[in-house]
Order: C-alpha cells, then sequence, then structure tokens
C-alpha cells in the first residue's frame, strides 16, 4: 500500500516516545507533528534527518484503512491499546 498523499494520519494519532526534529521530547497522540507542512506532507521527507521511528513506518490497509479518518481512528486505537500502564 502506496501512502495517500496529506493524510498524516501517522504524523499526528500515535505517540511517539523518541526525540524528532523539532521535538525533542517526542510527541504526544493526537499532536499534529511539527514537521507537518500545511497540505499534510511532512517536509523531512527524502532527507536525512527523516527520523527512524517515522522510515519504519508501514501503510497497511489494517493500519491506514481506506480514508484519512478511518487511519486516525485506527492509529489512535491502536496506540491506546500498546500504552504502557
Amino acid at each position: 500500500m502506496d501512502c495517500r498523499p496529506g493524510c498524516a494520519a501517522c504524523c499526528i494519532a500515535p505517540s511517539i516516545s523518541s526525540p524528532l526534529p523539532g521535538m525533542p521530547d517526542g510527541k504526544p497522540a493526537g499532536a499534529r507533528c511539527v514537521n507537518l507542512d500545511g497540505a499534510g506532507l511532512c517536509r523531512l521527507w527524502g532527507t536525512p534527518e527523516y527520523p527512524d521511528v517515522c522510515r519504519k513506518f508501514t501503510p497497511a490497509p489494517h493500519v491506514c484503512g481506506t480514508t484519512a479518518d478511518e487511519a486516525l481512528a485506527l492509529i489512535a486505537a491502536r496506540d491506546r491499546a500498546t500504552r504502557p500502564s
């Protein structure tokens, strides 16, 4: 599966505990990554600064669904289910 341009669900829904460029403490769930532009595209994509945690994300229908809204819901649910107690 290819990413849907401008979807950005994987850059908004999950919490990320590792440092990101511009977000040294990571990113809380539901917060928009500071590296997204107004069109929902990553400013770091294809550069050496593109974070390893982002590079390892692989879009798939069971994770991303068929729309950006569905992807937000699915990824948020997965984040909640895997959050430490």
